[in-house]
């Protein structure tokens, strides 16, 4: 692939739930050489220091003291909507807005597809029982359904052990953040270029939700792959690749 010229802008990546900046180990080398780049830890996820007490504010506020000004922000599955949050709050931060595998809201309700409350309760009551093994479970279900799923689990648990694992504190409040943000009206009045990747193999964040995103930001630029699971990053580097020199 013929990789277009360097944008002057840095690149932010921001990891979804149970996971840490590791995830994009993968596909950072496919980059344009010197094209700037920083992958963020969330907040008490890879080791990173947790704000006490664990609120969203103050969360957003310690991931926005590490993003340059102009931006361009690509937030994955839980990261998107705390980009969504990040782009509202702090406008001089992020001059575009990439969100992959991700919603303004993540739980089903009439209307709106997404994620069952009662996947979200089993994840919750499953935390309290055995951190790894819900994290495990959940590195399963992000590659599913991908052509190479057996590989994009390996990558993922590679990455995930390689930094410390989050606190259950801070997983917990993660899950509490899908069940209850409703970032819409914040997405829908973003005055940046926003852009969407998703898969429509996804069972995380269904792709019925892409049609009701084009409703509600119809200026943006949404796009499906037909083969892609929830991490199409790694399934799909190629195709993420283009994605993201087209955003930038």
């Amino acid at each position: 692939m013929v990789k277009s010229p360097l944008n002057t802008s840095t690149l932010v990546l921001l990891h979804g739930w149970g996971l840490n900046q590791q995830v994009w180990s993968q596909f950072l080398p496919l980059l344009p050489a010197g094209q700037p780049v920083l992958t963020l830890n969330i907040p008490g996820y890879g080791g990173s220091p947790a704000p006490e007490p664990y609120k969203l504010e103050l969360v957003l506020e310690q991931l926005a003291a590490q993003i340059p000004p102009q931006s361009v922000l690509v937030g994955w599955s839980l990261g998107g909507l705390l980009a969504i949050e990040l782009a509202a709050r702090y406008p001089e931060k992020v001059s575009r807005l990439g969100l992959v595998a991700s919603s303004p809201k993540f739980l089903k309700d009439a209307g709106w597809p997404g994620m069952d409350a009662a996947v979200m309760r089993q994840f919750a009551q499953s935390l309290q029982q055995d951190l790894a093994t819900t994290v495990d479970r959940f590195l399963a279900i992000q590659a599913m359904g991908s052509s190479s799923a057996r590989q994009d689990i390996k990558l993922l648990r590679q990455a995930v052990l390689s930094l410390p694992l989050p606190s259950a504190h801070s997983l917990n409040q993660g899950l509490t953040w899908l069940a209850e943000l409703d970032a819409r009206p914040l997405l829908q009045a973003l005055p940046i270029a926003v852009s969407g990747l998703y898969g429509r193999l996804d069972s995380l964040v269904p792709a019925a939700v892409l049609a009701e995103l084009q409703r509600l930001k119809p200026e943006a630029d949404w796009t499906l792959l037909d083969k892609a699971s929830h991490a199409p990053f790694i399934s799909h580097p190629d195709l993420f690749l283009s994605w993201v020199l087209k955003l930038l």
